[in-house]
């Protein structure tokens, strides 16, 4: 289904890209009464979307937000937009029957989205038109807000990053200029762990228990080459927890291990000798000073990097070299495009005088995974609460509220931000750079010196 042709006025705003008309929506088909008792009534109809890159709460949490629903309230009509605004842009969406209602229970065993995700930021204009999403001269946001009028929707629940959930909130503000309410109820998913002020995003301890459990093979790698470095790039723009979590997984199942340092199977050639984070300072020529002896012992340095470490630095001198910069919608870098992973890899590989060197990335491996058992009570705790405030009109994004004493409530979007940095001094993390032999170095921003 293509987009609707525009629209002029009789929705009660436009969807033209010039200023909107402050006129009242007139509310299709539907007595405005309900709205004046909407606190002491149950919802009679909600949408679901999940957007962004994906994570592995996604799929649990389109289940368990449907299994809750038909507990709390059976009579509360559900629908799902398809690959996220996309499909709200385009009219897109699935109707919840009975049928799925009764098995919602397996999406929990799964990764992905069933629904789908998507990248779309409703105030990019030309992105939007580019993508035919919408056409010229539209307006993405009014056009999401003329679908969600036309299909009555009392409730949206977002399922994605901060850029996902803010959309939501200015989408439902946008609405309630023109005199309709919308509940907006969002859920942190992030591998990142870097919601602002949420203490625990969705997803973000499995993808740190599967990228450890993708570099127990990869690991083995370091038996192939004489002077072997290995470098596991995992995700992380802004924030170092899912790297620093991850070693620390992985560090775990080191210690469960069985090894024969006489017969070679040492454990110090299966460990992890560098961590490298966004937050952390870098002086390569004292880290490889550091591990150029681990290499001559060992035959093999294996190292944990960010994809966000010393980003700043590889981007300027790919700017030098007069190479493009890519970034999406949202006007983020295109890191996959950046590649910090191979560029450590050359560094160290150079100055290392490594005989191979071998860059892996777990990070579609690690969000694309089923959410785990910790993930899983998570997901509950906060699928139940957000069900509650759907019942009691309440809109925020649903978290533990880091400047509430961690109080699982509906955070104001106001307050929702992106880009939350790592405490470099968690304890535990402390007892990863003890592991690795490294010398805390803490910063503003990546240099190398």
């Amino acid at each position: 289904m293509g987009p609707a042709a525009p629209v002029g006025g009789a929705a009660g705003f436009t969807n033209d890209t010039r200023k909107p008309k402050r006129t009242r929506i007139r509310l299709a088909e539907r007595d405005i009464s309900p709205w004046l008792t909407r606190f002491t009534m149950k919802p009679r109809k909600v949408a679901l979307l999940t957007a962004g890159g994906l994570a592995p709460c996604l799929s649990a949490a389109v289940g368990e937000l449907i299994l809750q629903y038909t507990d709390a309230s059976p009579e509360t009509e559900i629908i799902c937009y398809r690959s996220g605004y996309k499909g709200l842009l385009l009219g897109d969406s699935i109707q919840v029957t009975p049928d799925m209602r009764a098995q919602a229970g397996v999406l929990r065993r799964y990764g992905g989205s069933p629904i789908g995700n998507s990248r779309v930021r409703l105030t990019n204009v030309d992105d939007c038109v580019k993508r035919g999403l919408v056409q010229l001269g539209q307006d993405p946001q009014a056009v999401a807000a003329q679908q969600l009028q036309k299909d009555q929707i009392d409730v949206l629940h977002t399922i994605g990053g901060d850029d996902t959930n803010t959309a939501a909130a200015d989408l439902a503000a946008f609405l309630n200029l023109h005199g309709y309410h919308l509940t907006v109820i969002g859920l942190p998913k992030t591998i990142d762990n870097d919601i602002i002020p949420v203490r625990q995003s969705l997803g973000a301890w499995t993808a740190a228990e599967q990228g450890a459990n993708f570099f127990q093979n990869v690991v083995s790698e370091h038996s192939a080459s004489t002077r072997m470095l290995l470098v596991h790039e995992v995700m992380g723009r802004h924030s170092g927890w899912l790297t620093a979590a991850t070693t620390r997984d992985y560090f775990n199942i080191i210690d469960s291990g069985h090894f024969i340092p006489g017969l070679g199977h040492c454990e110090k050639r299966w460990s992890v000798h560098g961590v490298y984070l966004p937050e952390m300072e870098l002086d390569i020529e004292a880290e490889a000073d550091r591990l150029r002896q681990t290499m001559d012992t060992l035959g093999n340095v294996n190292l944990f990097v960010s994809e966000g470490a010393c980003v700043e630095t590889v981007l300027a001198e790919m700017i030098a070299r007069g190479e493009p910069i890519e970034r999406d919608a949202f006007g983020h870098v295109r890191l996959d495009k950046v590649n910090v992973g191979a560029w450590f890899g050359n560094r160290f590989g150079a100055l290392l005088s490594a005989d191979k060197v071998l860059v892996q990335k777990s990070g579609y491996f690690a969000r694309s995974a089923a959410a785990n058992e910790a993930d899983l009570v998570l997901i509950g705790r906060c699928v139940e609460h957000a069900v509650q405030c759907a019942m009691n009109g309440e809109s925020g994004l649903i978290g533990e509220d880091d400047n509430r004493n961690g109080q699982l409530r509906p955070i104001e979007f106001s307050r929702v931000q992106g880009g939350k940095e790592f405490d470099l001094n968690a304890r535990w993390f402390n007892d990863v750079l003890t592991r690795t032999g490294q010398t805390l170095g803490i910063k503003g921003k990546s240099m190398v010196h």
